[in-house]
């Protein structure tokens, strides 16, 4: 019995002193890391694949621009509008934490394709 708590204490002590020399290495850990990012590209497209659409929102929504932004042909047919608007909504809706803004242009992105159906 006695020779078990000395082990745990010694195991204890161990990881304790591993501890420390781990949080007092970490600021140059922290910079080591930091001139390794800044040698990649700034733009992170050519790290990863982008799926999503770069620039703002034009003044005036366009067909273009509101398919964009549901993330179906501009051809779909009502059903499947109705289904990304849900599924895109259900993401962004401001009572969710989603942003008033994005909300406003989904719905019109909705209205102006379901309108030229």
């Amino acid at each position: 019995m006695g020779s078990s708590a000395i082990v745990v204490g010694l195991g204890l002590a161990a990881v304790g002193f591993a501890g420390r020399t781990i949080l007092r290495s970490a600021p140059t850990m922290t910079t080591k890391f930091n001139k390794i990012l800044k040698q990649f590209p700034v733009d992170s497209e050519s790290l990863l694949g982008s799926r999503f659409y770069k620039g703002g929102f034009d003044a005036k929504i366009s067909k273009r621009e509101a398919s964009l932004i549901l993330g179906i042909s501009p051809t779909a047919n009502k059903i499947r509008i109705k289904e990304a608007h849900k599924r895109i909504m259900l993401a962004n809706h401001p009572d969710r934490g989603g942003s008033p803004y994005l909300a406003a242009k989904i719905n019109e992105a909705k209205d102006l394709l379901d309108s030229q159906k």
